[in-house]
């Protein structure tokens, strides 16, 4: 079968290597549907602190069972799955406390231990779900960063009857914005400084996007929610500019949730944090109540995931992907890669 190999930064090579087969307790997915996040562009140009190379990529990933090993039940071939990338050691204190998704020794399929740029991939039937006849391989493969959006809205708690401000209109902060809209937040008011995402939000729905390069942000936000502001903001980007916004512009009180990956380490104005007793929240990965809700938000047809699809290529043009992104401007939103 063929796999492809990050060999080091910028260069992808194809490989013919033997089928895997499926070991006792293992299910055997042929890979369908890939998606490429901003943590996997971080590998591409050698940015990423916890990849070494060689890696094979692939952590956002829809498939059909092909095979399972001895002693799994639960699903049969031709199921439509899913699975979740983590690899934890179920040893240390996170765990034991139900707290695998930050486990001291957690692993990712795609960085720190292969993943599923391949044609074939064997993963634990426990890390594997199976999803509902009407969400399509495309959609399967958006489970991922959805699980990634719906744990960040459980780290603030229920954003029912919420007003909520995301900061990045990338494919994260769309699916958080989507999801905290599904889940009955009140206002959903969503920022970038991309045009073209900014065009992509108002496609998705959203009732009101600003980007702060052309409108005052603070008084957009007094203007859409008025004196109460954003009970919650959601840090999307992983950029000072933005972290700095959204200290500034919280209301007295409000929470501030950090979902961006930050290349480079901030400056964080601590004083204002603790004259208005702002709460600041991080949030990494996702549990499996995560993953079964973003399911059921997907089945549900509550997201709007076909138009942030935005580039689509062939697995033997997995490097052609990364060339586009590059020479795009930021002009994408999801790229999927297609076995």
């Amino acid at each position: 079968m063929l796999q492809s190999v990050m060999t080091q930064p910028g260069k992808i090579e194809f490989r013919e290597i033997d089928k895997p087969q499926p070991q006792a307790g293992e299910v055997l997915i042929q890979v369908r549907r890939i998606g490429v996040c901003g943590s996997d562009i971080h590998v591409y140009h050698g940015k990423h602190p916890y990849t070494g190379y060689p890696v094979v990529q692939g952590h956002e990933v829809s498939g059909i069972v092909a095979e399972v090993g001895p002693g799994v039940a639960e699903f049969q071939p031709g199921d439509k799955v899913v699975f979740m990338p983590q690899v934890t050691c179920g040893k240390c204190y996170p765990c034991q406390t139900g707290q695998y998704h930050i486990c001291d020794h957690l692993k990712v399929m795609g960085f720190q231990t292969d993943g599923a740029g391949q044609e074939y991939f064997p993963v634990a039937a426990e890390k594997v779900l199976k999803l509902p006849e009407n969400v399509s391989l495309d959609e399967g493969a958006m489970v991922e960063p959805v699980s990634v959006a719906v744990h960040a809205l459980r780290r603030f708690g229920s954003v029912s009857g919420a007003h909520v401000l995301v900061l990045g209109a990338g494919t994260i902060g769309s699916l958080v914005g989507q999801c905290a809209r599904a889940l009955g937040a009140a206002k959903v008011m969503i920022t970038d400084i991309s045009d073209y995402k900014v065009e992509m939000a108002k496609t998705c729905g959203f009732e009101k996007v600003v980007n702060p390069r052309k409108e005052d942000l603070a008084k957009a936000v007094v203007e859409y929610m008025g004196e109460r502001k954003a009970d919650v903001i959601f840090e999307c980007v992983g950029v000072q500019d933005t972290i700095t916004s959204a200290i500034e512009i919280a209301r007295k009180g409000s929470t501030i949730v950090v979902v961006g990956v930050f290349g480079q380490k901030p400056v964080v104005d601590l004083g204002l944090v603790q004259d208005h007793e702002l709460t600041l929240i991080g949030t990494l990965m996702y549990q499996k109540e995560d993953y079964l809700r973003a399911i059921e938000l997907v089945s549900g047809g509550r997201l709007c995931l076909g138009p942030m699809i935005t580039h689509r290529f062939p697995f033997r043009q997995y490097l052609e992907a990364y060339h586009t992104i590059e020479s795009s401007g930021g002009n994408y939103i999801k790229v999927m890669i297609d076995l």
